[in-house]
């Protein structure tokens, strides 16, 4: 089978090796090389990379809305486009080319958190159980048709890089026999159920503000499902905390929300319902310390608050 490969992040890698092991992947769109981490080196993304070490063709255009893509595709004349993470939305004149469509790997259990992030989000809400879903792109923001599904359940420990490697190994295959079934006419497309959607917004920096009025149990889960960005931060002596790895506490708080307690060696914050304990914190600008070291060089106040 000829294919597109559309996607960016390195939840997509599995399943463009595993096409490429499979199909004739003609071409790989990606989003442009950006700078990236502190020295804002220019970088390519996961995809090229993988892509370029396979030896197959890519192209990174600024946007897929235009008629040089279009014309691309065109002359491509893939038995399907498959979209794993890519970053933009696909028109309709580009869903209309490949005979099989435009098939999307997308990393929740549709209708439920559609959208950018649904990986960070089904943590955040403290879901126990996420999954995959092959569907067929409309041109609505995951809306489509669902083609196969496959659950996973999300571990106490799980935050959302190693949800999302789980993710990424489970829907690389679940790609590979959608195409399959896709091709033999033995997978019937579903509709999804609207009224039981739900929205997994594009991360933003503010969503990582702590508010320590929530239960702790509440924190904790933005502590897992927000790495590592943005991650879970609050104001502290003129600059950040941010919280790198944490436990709950179901103690009950007598404490203001946000109130620093230091019991043997252990470092817990008030929070509105029970205490969050400190695991490792990284003050801003400065490296990941675990909270012994923390304790040794700050020499916290009795009552000193986060917030």
């Amino acid at each position: 089978m000829k294919l597109v490969f559309m996607g960016t992040p390195e939840f997509a890698v599995p399943s463009l090796e595993r096409l490429a092991a499979e199909h004739d992947v003609a071409r790989v769109f990606t989003q442009p090389d950006r700078p990236a981490n502190r020295g804002q080196k220019l970088t390519a993304p996961p995809v090229k990379q993988s892509a370029l070490a396979l030896g197959l063709a890519v192209e990174q255009p600024l946007k897929i809305r235009t008629p040089e893509v279009f014309a691309t595709l065109q002359a491509i004349a893939a038995d399907a486009i498959v979209v794993v993470g890519y970053g933009k939305l696909i028109p309709q004149s580009i869903i209309d080319l490949p005979r099989l469509g435009v098939i999307n790997l997308h990393a929740s259990l549709l209708p439920k958190y559609r959208g950018a992030a649904p990986i960070n989000w089904a943590i955040v809400r403290g879901e126990t159980t996420t999954g995959v879903t092959t569907m067929k792109i409309d041109a609505g923001l995951d809306t489509g048709d669902m083609l196969l599904r496959e659950e996973v359940a999300i571990a106490p420990e799980d935050d959302a890089v190693s949800l999302g490697a789980k993710l990424a190994q489970i829907g690389a295959p679940l790609l590979s026999r959608t195409l399959a079934g896709l091709e033999r006419g033995e997978i019937t497309p579903v509709p999804q159920d609207h009224s039981q959607h739900s929205l997994a917004p594009i991360l933003r920096k503010e969503d990582g503000l702590a508010n320590w009025s929530l239960s702790a149990r509440e924190v904790h889960n933005r502590v897992r499902g927000l790495a590592p960005w943005p991650g879970v931060y609050s104001p502290y002596r003129g600059s950040v905390l941010r919280v790198e790895k944490s436990a709950v506490d179901e103690s009950p708080a007598s404490d203001a929300p946000g109130t620093l307690i230091v019991e043997d060696k252990r470092l817990f914050v008030a929070c509105g319902r029970g205490r969050l304990e400190l695991l490792e914190v990284r003050r801003e600008g400065r490296r990941k310390l675990s909270t012994k070291d923390f304790l040794i060089g700050e020499r916290l106040q009795p009552g000193e608050r986060l917030g």
